[in-house]
C-alpha cells in the first residue's frame, strides 16, 4: 500500500486528497459525508487498495483542508475534477457517502464520460427539505458547531453501536467539532439547493445504492427512490447500520463495493434487495477483477448542460423559497384563492423574480434594507418572515440587533420596540439547537 497526502497550490480550485494502492491501477474516488473526513473510509482501504488506486478527498474546511467554501454541489464536483485533472485522471469509479454521493451523482449527470461506475452510500436525490438545511446553517452561524458535534453520534450510528464503541463516538464528535463553520454552513446551503429527482433517468452508469437499514437521515425510502429513477441501479440494504455504514459495518460495505466495482450489474434492476449478515467473509478472492475505471485520455463527449429557466415567475419562485423558506411559501400558496392568486403571482414575478434576483446587492444587504423598511413603514406583519430570511441570508442575531438599534434612531423608539419583540421571538425559535 502506498499513501500520499497532497494539497494543491491552487487551493481555491482544488481539494485536499490522499492516495492508496498501486500507481498503475484503475482509479476509485471516494467522497465523504458532511462533517466527516476521508478517515471514514479507513477500514475499506486495505481491501479496495489491492485492486484500485484509491483517491480520497476532504470537503473544504474538513480535516484541516483549506477553508475555501463552495457554494453548490456542482462547484464541489468541479473542484474535484480540477484536482483529478492535475493528476492526469480522466475516467474513474466513484463511491460517495451522503453529500459525497450527491457530488458523484452530479458528476454522472454533468460529466457522464468521466464516471465509469457509481456507488451512492446513504445518499438521496434530495436531502430532506431546503428549510431543514438552511435552519441547520442558522444554528451553526449562531452557536458554532458544538450542537452539530453533540448530535452527530445519534445521526450517524445505531444506539447499540454508539454504546459499545465510545472511542469511535468521540472520534466522530471531534471530526465535526474541528470542521470550519463557514464551510459547514456553505455545504448545508449546497444541500438545501440540491434536487436531482427529475434527472435520475439520465444517470447512465452502473450504480450501487447502499443504505444502512436503520439510517434515519437518508434511509431506505430515499435509497429506493434512487433505484427507481436510475436505469441501471441496484439496492443493497445493510442491517445493523445507520448513516455512516462504512464505519459501523465495514466488512459488509467493503464486500459490496468490491463486488460492484469489479463486476457489472445485470440490466434487471427488479431483483430482490441483497441483505447482508452483520459480518461477512472478504469477497476479494471470490470475485474476478474486471476494471471499470481507468486512467485514460480525455473523452470528447460534450458535457451535459443544465437548463436555466429565464421565466421571471420561475426565477421568483426559486428565490422566494430560498429566502423565505418552503414552509412560508407553501402557506401563502395554500391560502391563495381566485381573488388573491394574481397578487401573489405579481409579488413572485416582480419582487422576487426581478428585484431580489438582481446582481447589484447581495442577499444580506437586501435583508438589512427589508427589515429597515418594514420597521419604518410600520408593516410589522412581514417582519417575522424577513427576520427568518435575514438569518438564512447570513446575518447573525447580533447584526440584526444592530439594524434594529439603527431603526430606533431614525424610525422611532416605539416602532423599534415593537420590532425587537417580533425579532426576538423569531431568533429564539430559529437559533435554539436541537435538544
Amino acid at each position: 500500500m502506498w499513501e500520499r497526502e497532497r494539497v494543491s497550490e491552487k487551493n481555491v480550485e482544488t481539494l485536499k486528497y490522499c492516495l492508496d494502492g498501486p500507481e498503475d491501477a484503475p482509479v476509485l474516488v471516494m467522497g465523504t459525508s458532511l462533517g466527516a473526513t476521508w478517515h471514514m473510509w479507513d477500514r475499506q482501504i486495505p481491501e479496495l487498495s489491492q485492486h484500485w488506486r484509491v483517491f480520497r478527498y476532504d470537503l473544504p474546511g474538513h480535516g484541516g483542508a483549506p477553508a475555501h467554501a463552495a457554494a453548490s454541489v456542482a462547484e464541489l464536483g468541479d473542484r474535484l475534477l480540477a484536482t483529478l485533472d492535475g493528476l492526469g485522471v480522466q475516467r474513474f469509479g466513484y463511491a460517495g457517502c451522503s453529500i459525497g454521493g450527491a457530488i458523484g451523482a452530479d458528476l454522472a449527470l454533468r460529466h457522464p464520460h468521466r464516471v465509469a461506475s457509481l456507488a451512492l452510500v446513504a445518499s438521496s436525490p434530495r436531502f430532506g427539505t431546503a428549510d431543514e438545511f438552511r435552519q441547520r446553517g442558522v444554528i451553526v452561524r449562531t452557536n458554532g458547531l458544538e450542537p452539530m458535534a453533540r448530535t452527530a453520534p445519534e445521526r450517524w450510528f445505531t444506539p447499540g453501536f454508539a454504546a459499545a464503541q465510545p472511542a469511535i463516538v468521540e472520534w466522530a464528535v471531534q471530526m465535526v467539532r474541528t470542521t470550519d463553520p463557514g464551510c459547514y454552513i456553505a455545504a448545508c446551503e449546497a444541500l438545501a439547493a440540491f434536487d436531482i429527482r427529475g434527472a435520475l433517468g439520465r444517470i447512465g452508469v452502473p450504480t450501487l445504492v447502499l443504505v444502512g437499514a436503520e439510517d434515519q437521515v437518508t434511509g431506505p425510502a430515499e435509497a429506493r427512490t434512487l433505484v427507481a429513477g436510475i436505469p441501471d441501479a441496484r439496492l443493497a440494504l445493510v442491517p445493523g447500520a445507520s448513516h455512516l455504514a462504512p464505519v459501523e459495518q465495514p466488512a459488509a460495505v467493503s464486500d459490496l463495493l468490491l463486488m460492484h466495482f469489479s463486476t457489472a450489474w445485470q440490466q434487471d434492476t427488479s431483483a430482490a434487495i441483497p441483505v447482508l449478515p452483520h459480518v461477512t467473509a472478504p469477497a476479494a478472492t471470490a470475485v474476478p477483477f474486471v476494471p471499470v475505471a481507468e486512467i485514460a485520455p480525455a473523452a470528447t463527449a460534450p458535457d451535459a448542460v443544465e437548463p436555466t429557466p429565464d421565466d421571471r415567475y420561475e426565477q421568483g419562485t426559486k428565490v422566494r423559497r430560498e429566502v423565505l423558506g418552503d414552509a412560508h411559501v407553501d402557506a401563502v400558496n395554500e391560502t391563495a384563492d381566485a381573488f388573491t392568486e394574481d397578487f401573489q403571482e405579481l409579488v413572485t414575478r416582480y419582487a422576487w423574480g426581478e428585484v431580489w434576483s438582481r446582481d447589484g446587492l447581495d442577499r444580506r444587504t437586501r435583508s438589512v434594507i427589508s427589515i429597515t423598511a418594514l420597521v419604518a413603514s410600520g408593516h410589522l406583519e412581514g417582519l417575522a418572515a424577513h427576520t427568518r430570511a435575514a438569518l438564512r441570508n447570513g446575518l447573525t442575531p447580533a447584526e440584526i440587533k444592530e439594524v434594529l438599534l439603527q431603526t430606533a434612531v431614525y424610525c422611532g423608539i416605539p416602532a423599534a420596540g415593537a420590532a425587537f419583540a417580533v425579532a426576538q421571538k423569531v431568533i429564539q425559535e430559529e437559533t435554539t439547537p436541537p435538544a
